[in-house]
């Protein structure tokens, strides 16, 4: 039987300017724009300890996962150092909406971005009860 092997790419709608979206996303998150006007992320550019696992999941109808953006959908970027990537946003007049929070399996931040969408930074971690403090 065939299967899913990964997350190809990540694609969604710009209610508004669709090039000033990403270069904001380019601007303050690090994205490396291609000259088609989207981002290429190679897994080779991860030096977690996971080798860059990518996470899918269905939220339920309800859920308020999401909340406050009103969109159905939300992505989680990896990053390589929280703490620096908060500080840049703090700087930048991006308001930080939850976290910083250790978890398990990493530390996690989110933000909207300018359009509302709620996005979520993950610094991953390995998978153990001495992340729960950090």
């Amino acid at each position: 039987m065939a299967r899913i092997t990964g997350i190809g790419g990540v694609f969604f709608k710009s209610r508004n300017d669709n090039a000033a979206l990403a270069a904001w996303y380019q601007k303050h998150l690090g994205l490396t724009l291609e000259g088609f006007g989207g981002a290429i992320l190679r897994w080779p550019d991860d030096k977690a300890e996971d080798q860059g696992l990518t996470v899918w999941h269905v939220a339920d109808k309800a859920s308020q996962w999401f909340s406050p953006s009103d969109s159905s959908f939300m992505i989680n970027y990896r990053v390589d150092n929280l703490g620096e990537m908060i500080a840049q946003l703090s700087a930048a007049g991006i308001e930080i909406i939850g976290g910083p929070e250790s978890h398990e399996n990493g530390k996690f931040a989110w933000i909207l971005d300018p359009e509302g969408n709620k996005v979520e930074l993950w610094e991953p971690m390995p998978w153990d009860e001495k992340n729960k403090a950090g």
